[in-house]
């Protein structure tokens, strides 16, 4: 049975971005001052995935599917326990949602609350009401930039002084990985994962291949870690991975000390590509969504894959051993690297991804076995 969402409107409020542009909308549930990167998402469904996905961190988020929240919210973390299917981490991350239209019901059968309700208990507004395919068509010509999301009764001058915003360029990594290792038992596989912000669905896709995952923070002494690991995966996270020149040059002494499997995910996979010593760019205005084509350059298999990056790998002048593996069929950016001589590689976009498509799983299978021979035939290191 469809039910109605409680909230009523809040009032008028504006996103004014940084060349100057204002759009109108209205704040449902909590207003709030808040200022940080403005970004879109394709996906038609997925928005408790979006919402608690690591990589949108310090970020307002815009939906260019025009309405969101009429299936609500399932019920997010069991007692005591990970976060449970669908959220992808312990809370929201974003700074703001904002949408064109917010539905006025909801209804679905794990659902046990709206969307602005649930925001609302993480302190994070919601602009409904504004022309997202205008705010979206700008973002693509221009290019992503920087916004302020404020009530209108706050000016400009003040939103820009006093709005609430995630330094993206070093707090950021400490607020999204864990504060100390943490290990999920899951078989006799042992998997280093090196976390800056990761999905609970990398999390998932080991357990169920049969792995333990020893999840540790990018800040923790990895070299170590890695010596009770059969194989490694560098996680996805947010921001920019030149910030993480630290992490950078431990990546590049365990490609050279480790001998069993490593596998980048999405920030992983821009980490590798900088510790093999490729540069990194930032994208017009990132690859966000669900449905990004890629292109299996080995065997010319195409896949409809699940994104959320803002920056990408300059793999025109790989070094030697290493090779293209995937590459992105709308821009031909690189989706994917491997190295010849030994088990490692990395995708930029997300094999696990949720709600999908779930295309490119197999990469875990694949993955997973070659840790299992490294577990066959000693540790790696």
């Amino acid at each position: 049975m469809a039910q109605r969402n409680p909230e009523i409107p809040a009032g008028p409020g504006y996103l004014l971005l940084e060349d100057g542009s204002e759009y109108q909308g209205t704040f449902v549930g909590r207003p709030a001052t808040v200022a940080g990167e403005v970004v879109f998402t394709t996906a038609m469904a997925g928005y408790p995935e979006s919402l608690t996905d690591p990589s949108f961190a310090g970020q307002l988020l815009v939906s260019t599917y025009p309405l969101i929240g009429n299936y609500g919210v399932p019920r997010t973390t069991p007692a005591g326990g990970r976060p449970s299917p669908p959220m992808q981490s312990d809370r929201v991350q974003v700074q703001a949602l904002i949408v064109q239209s917010l539905s006025q019901f909801y209804s679905h059968h794990r659902a046990v609350e709206s969307l602005s309700s649930w925001l609302t208990r993480h302190d994070v507004p919601i602009l409904t009401g504004v022309d997202t395919r205008a705010l979206t068509m700008q973002l693509r010509e221009r290019g992503t930039m920087a916004g302020w999301l404020a009530p209108a009764t706050v000016p400009v001058d003040e939103a820009k002084r006093t709005a609430r915003f995630v330094d993206l360029h070093a707090q950021v990594f400490l607020d999204v990985a864990p504060k100390q290792t943490v290990i999920h038992a899951g078989g006799a596989n042992r998997v280093l994962l090196i976390d800056v912000g990761v999905k609970e669905g990398i999390v998932e896709c080991l357990l169920r291949r049969e792995s333990t995952v020893i999840r540790a923070p990018w800040h923790a002494d990895l070299i170590q870690l890695a010596k009770t690991a059969d194989g490694i995966v560098i996680g996805n996270g947010p921001g920019d991975p030149a910030d993480l020149g630290e992490l950078t040059a431990v990546i590049k002494m365990l490609l050279g000390s480790f001998n069993g499997p490593i596998f980048g995910v999405c920030l992983g996979h821009q980490l590798l590509g900088r510790a093999l010593g490729l540069p990194t760019f930032k994208l017009p205005y990132g690859h966000r969504g669900v449905n990004q084509p890629v292109r299996n350059v080995d065997t010319g298999a195409c896949f409809v894959t699940s994104q959320n990056h803002g920056f990408a790998v300059d793999d025109t002048n790989l070094p030697p051993d290493c090779v293209k593996w995937f590459t992105n069929l709308n821009d031909g950016t690189s989706e994917g690297l491997r190295l010849v001589s030994k088990p490692v590689c990395s995708v930029q976009f997300h094999p696990e991804g949720m709600p999908g498509p779930r295309d490119a799983e197999y990469l875990f299978d694949e993955f997973v076995r070659d840790v299992g021979r490294a577990r066959a035939a000693g540790r790696p290191t």
